[in-house]
């Protein structure tokens, strides 16, 4: 843009109005553009226009960002994006002395050089612009500002005697991070500002500095570019910078930029350094107190007449000296050194054959690179951006989505987070340039999406991190030593003096780690337990005084009061005695701890004997002596279940007082297990578990099964015994309940083990399983199982009515069972078809209807199982148990119902052979033991012989 425009450059240092001075020139045209050096500065100058003209007139252009309204009158935009060519009325070029930097400087020597508006040009900077503005510029009109506010040099400091409205300034990430840590131990925390931040980041985090949350700001040499801030004090952690190339020190014009920040408005203003930081020498102190600088001779400069015939000629061009003798070639920028590296590839050499393609080759080479990797991933990532451009003319919408995809993440720390906003600028990037993309409106709409999240994300870890009032709440109580207050809320959240600090949970505090470690998480500490010592007492008497409703204890053995843990339950000197050990903290003193450990070991106690009553009662009987005691004992230990092979003997041994007298306290003998019923409950069944586990010392302790189920998938890898404590036994792949097993028991003496049968419906409902389950069960029960199919035969229908007289068959579920089950309501399960037998009236029934049907149908096949007795292995028991005799370890039963209980194979065996005689006298016939399981059928065979 060139004319005969009036041209301005308006000159001075800091804190002098120059931005708002050229805000409400361009206002005062039809049209303006403004060109700015930051983003953030952009999107703050955006916004201040936006509020006074309104968002339909306003344009913001910058690398990352656009928004164009369609009657833009107004474009804010960075240096680098301001559009050429369009002829409006007001141009403006902010922070102009950056010619001088060795990076950008040749973008803003060529605005100062070509950018004109039509009727106004402003060129905004510092007072050592004029000689070379002068010298470029001849028409230009100088106008001088003086700063509205006076800057004094207050010397070093120490970080924790840092005043309020401060800005620590450092020149590395590291730096930075570093000094907020220390500023939020000591004076509660610091707002973070980098230029690596997004705009949104950045104002969140401005806005926690503004408007009072934090007295602190922690920032890069970004703030020097005139973000405008209520700062009272500047303070340098460091008088050196990398600058991409080598340490350098700070010129005296670039400390004065940062240290202006201070004393806005006509708020005078301080600066000086951090006690990890030299003393600034005295003639550049006062140098920068008077605004006094060398002045600037050479400007940054490179070619803007660009051809772009080839590859070469475009690189020649852009390394053209220049013929001022005021302006200096600059040094290769990142977007030559990216067409240098892209040349040497041949696809791409081959590629960029015309000016249309070398041209949209240069146009690639201008992303920025602000992932920072390396160079050559730089490179790499150009190369396949412009392999896509040039081959089908935007890049595919699939391998852009994976690429956002990536980075499209709220996880992470706060570099994780910060490289994640540096990926997406990359794709923002992309999509903000014309035509690059097949739809424009949704991948810009997309990455701004993406960068909005991954920024709230890293503003909300910088806060956590860096932000935490509380601490100098707590500080400054503790060093008046003031009584603080503390509350704590039916959730157990401790508040004190307003502040959240932790948890209560039970009788131990739990500090807010989020937001404090190290020095800090003691100081929260210390305090907190400091005011917490009176609710310690209030909590400690309203447990003690609390129903056992409101305390129950876990399958862990852990002790709970609500939802909290207060105590554990730890081996006493005998199974039933267990012992607690509470969770106090040592802060809340011995009285509070022993309160606690009374009433945890009352309700214990308490909980013991309720649910093993029996055991106790049986403990306490002195009426029972000799082998029944000794018995007695061994179901003490054993928590009320003992499997029946482990005592045979001892069994064997009882005489049938000595069993009545067990069997009054509600021992039941089973084939399988000497068990009391009671004990089998769920509740029983849940802290016989754990007692277990503390007796035989279970580092974790197994959990118990689920109640109401007849069978459970046997666990594998458990420990000895484990099943015996849950009240099931196992067999197969699953464990049944003892209860069960003894009426499953009832019914297969009825069977004929030795010529093979069938499972009966009934079996399958008081088993709960199904047909295979149920073959897999008897076959861990000592019996073999043999499979087959065979044609299902469907019952014919038959007359509801009876026949007179006619006799009924009684099913195993009306049999009178040897001791009556332990509860009266059965867990139904289905019952397979196979297992269903015709009666005998059934086939002539069923060979008539067959003979009736003249189109013969496919046999529908089924399923049966036959059961016979095997020799059962060691790890597995035969239907009796171990019962000490040969026929009952390893022979098959005898006969179809014929019992072999004690005393049943004199009654019940019919050896065919010849009888023997002799001359001895008959032995005393003993008693049938009434309570015996096979009572009822020994004295069937009594009556019989």
């Amino acid at each position: 843009m060139t004319g005969s425009s009036r041209i301005v450059a308006v000159l001075g240092p800091t804190n002098t109005g120059k931005t708002h001075y050229a805000i409400e020139r361009m206002l005062g045209h039809r049209t303006g553009v403004m060109g700015l050096p930051l983003r953030l500065l952009a999107r703050e100058v955006y916004d201040r226009i936006v509020a006074i003209r309104g968002p339909s007139v306003v344009a913001l252009v910058t690398g990352e960002e656009r928004i164009v309204p369609p009657r833009t009158q107004y474009w804010v935009c960075t240096v680098e994006a301001m559009p050429e060519g369009m002829g409006c009325d007001f141009l403006a070029v902010d922070e102009i002395q950056l010619c001088a930097d060795p990076e950008r400087g040749h973008v803003f020597t060529d605005r100062l050089l070509r950018a004109r508006g039509q009727l106004e040009t402003l060129f905004l900077g510092s007072d050592t612009m004029r000689g070379p503005i002068r010298a470029l510029v001849p028409d230009a009109q100088f106008q001088g500002r003086e700063r509205m506010s006076q800057l004094v040099y207050s010397g070093a400091k120490k970080i924790s005697r840092m005043p309020a409205r401060s800005a620590i300034v450092g020149f590395s990430v590291d730096g930075v991070y570093a000094i907020a840590e220390l500023l939020r131990r000591q004076k509660g925390g610091a707002a973070v500002v980098m230029g690596a931040l997004s705009p949104r980041t950045r104002n969140a985090q401005v806005e926690l500095y503004q408007n009072g949350d934090v007295d602190f700001l922690v920032a890069t040499d970004a703030i020097g570019m005139g973000l405008n801030l209520d700062i009272d004090h500047v303070a340098f952690s460091a008088l050196t910078k990398f600058d991409g190339r080598r340490m350098r020190p700070l010129a005296p014009n670039e400390l004065a930029q940062i240290a202006g920040r201070a004393g806005r408005g006509m708020s005078h203003g301080t600066f000086g350094v951090t006690g990890e930081a030299r003393p600034l020498d005295e003639p550049v102190a006062q140098a920068i107190m008077e605004h006094r600088f060398t002045p600037l001779k050479k400007l940054n400069w490179r070619s803007a007449a660009l051809e772009f015939g080839t590859i070469d000629r475009l690189i020649g061009t852009l390394e053209r000296p220049p013929t001022d003798e005021n302006l200096i070639r600059a040094l290769e920028a990142d977007d030559l050194g990216a067409l240098k590296s892209l040349a040497q590839v041949d696809e791409v050499f081959a590629r960029a054959s015309d000016p249309a393609s070398v041209r949209l080759l240069w146009d690639v080479c201008r992303i920025p690179d602000f992932r920072g990797i390396s160079h050559a991933e730089h490179s790499a990532l150009l190369e396949m951006i412009f392999g896509y451009l040039h081959e089908s003319g935007v890049v595919p919408d699939d391998w852009l989505a994976r690429q956002i995809k990536r980075i499209d993440r709220t996880d992470g720390d706060i570099d994780t987070l910060s490289k994640r906003l540096a990926f997406i600028r990359t794709w923002t990037y992309v999509a903000q340039r014309k035509g690059w993309t097949r739809d424009e409106s949704h991948w810009r709409g997309l990455t701004r999406a993406v960068e909005d999240r991954v920024s709230d994300a890293l503003h909300e870890r910088l806060t956590q991190r860096f932000v935490d009032r509380r601490t100098s709440v707590l500080l400054r109580r503790l060093k008046q030593k003031e009584a603080l207050l503390a509350e704590v809320n039916d959730k157990g959240e401790v508040t004190v003096e307003g502040e959240f600090v932790g948890r209560l949970e039970g009788f131990r505090f739990s500090a807010d780690k989020s937001a404090a470690a190290g020095a800090e998480e003691k100081v929260v500490k210390a305090a907190s337990l400091q005011a917490l010592a009176p609710q310690f007492h209030l909590r400690a008497d309203r447990f003690y005084n609390a129903p056992d409703t409101e305390i129950d204890y876990t399958e862990q053995g852990g002790l709970m009061w609500g939802e909290h843990a207060v105590g554990k339950l730890v081996a006493g000197s005998e199974p039933l005695k267990p012992q607690v050990e509470v969770f106090v903290d040592e802060a809340a003193g011995p009285d509070v701890a022993q309160k606690v450990e009374r009433r945890l070991q009352h309700f214990i106690d308490r909980k013991v004997a309720s649910l093993f009553e029996p055991l106790l009662t049986l403990q306490r009987d002195e009426e029972l002596s000799g082998l029944a005691r000794g018995f007695g004992f061994r179901m003490i230990e054993a928590f009320g279940i003992l499997p029946r092979a482990e005592v045979v003997q001892e069994v064997k041994d009882l005489d049938q007082d000595a069993r009545g007298a067990l069997r009054k306290h509600g021992i039941r003998f089973g084939q399988f297990t000497i068990f009391m019923p009671l004990l089998l409950k769920p509740a029983p069944t849940r802290l016989r578990l754990v007692l277990w586990s503390l007796a035989k010392g279970l580092q974790e302790f197994p959990e118990s099964p689920p109640p109401g189920l007849v069978t459970v998938p046997t666990v594998k890898d458990a420990p000895d015994g484990y099943h015996t404590m849950c009240g099931y036994r196992a067999a197969g792949e699953r464990a049944v309940r003892i209860d069960m097993l003894e009426r499953l028991a009832d019914m297969l003496r009825a069977e004929d083990s030795r010529g093979g049968f069938e499972a009966k419906p009934d079996m399958l409902s008081i088993t709960g399983t199904t047909l295979d389950q149920f073959a897999d069960l008897m076959q861990g029960l000592g019996y073999k199982g043999e499979r087959g199919e065979r044609t299902k035969v469907k019952p014919a229908p038959v007359e509801p009515v009876a026949e007179p007289g006619a006799e009924t068959t009684p099913t195993a579920e009306t049999k009178e069972p040897a001791e009556e089950p332990v509860s009266e309501v059965e867990t139904p399960a289905p019952v397979s078809e196979a297992s269903e037998e015709p009666t005998p009236a059934e086939p002539a029934i069923e060979d008539a209807v067959t003979a009736e049907e003249s189109a013969p149908a496919e046999p529908e096949m089924e399923v049966f199982y036959t059961f016979t007795w095997s020799r059962p292995r060691r790890d597995h028991q035969g239907p009796r148990g171990k019962a000490g005799q040969k026929d009952r370890q390893g022979a098959k039963p005898q006969g179809k119902g014929r019992p072999r209980g004690k005393g049943g194979d004199k009654g019940g065996r019919q050896d065919k052979g010849a009888k023997s005689f002799s001359s001895r006298p008959p032995r005393p016939e003993k008693k049938i033991d009434p309570d015996n399981p096979f009572a009822a059928a020994l004295m069937g065979l009594k009556d019989n012989s």
